[in-house]
């Protein structure tokens, strides 16, 4: 792109966000984003909860793509990041997913369609400490000492 379109979008992009605060999030991720909606002379903010299934980044245009069931149906929306109508966006769960485009989730329902969470930080070490001290207690049965094998 030619540095005055990039300067513009910069620009653009600094009017967009000069009051929010955009979180770093992923596909995969567990979101809630924030959405002023107009009814007639009022208008109100709805939340939609949901996972992150692609994520676009194309300068100003970015958006995202947020999928969740409701009453048992699929319901997805493309959100572009930079819109003045996205009151705001909060991550609920770090999903742990080794793709950027998680459109394989439209076929799948019930527990084949959870994302593991990603774990980091203390969270992670308490985790793994607590898998090796319960490693060394795994069942109630007695042990054979190596005399009681042989014989």
């Amino acid at each position: 792109m030619k540095p005055i379109i990039q300067e513009l979008e910069a620009e653009e992009r600094e009017r967009q966000t000069q009051n929010k605060d955009i979180p770093s999030f992923g596909a995969g991720d567990t979101v809630r984003v924030n959405v002023r909606v107009v009814e007639g002379n009022r208008e109100r903010v709805q939340a939609f909860d949901g996972t992150v299934l692609a994520f676009k980044q194309r300068g100003i245009n970015s958006s995202f793509r947020v999928r969740k069931y409701s009453f048992g149906e699929g319901v997805e929306r493309v959100f572009p990041l930079y819109s003045p109508n996205i009151d705001s966006i909060q991550v609920l769960k770090r999903g742990d997913v080794r793709r950027a485009k998680l459109y394989y989730l439209r076929n799948r329902k019930g527990k084949s369609a959870r994302i593991p969470e990603k774990v980091t930080g203390d969270v992670a070490k308490q985790r793994a400490a607590a898998s090796t001290s319960a490693k060394g207690r795994r069942s109630n049965k007695k042990r054979k000492t190596p005399a009681q094998n042989q014989g």
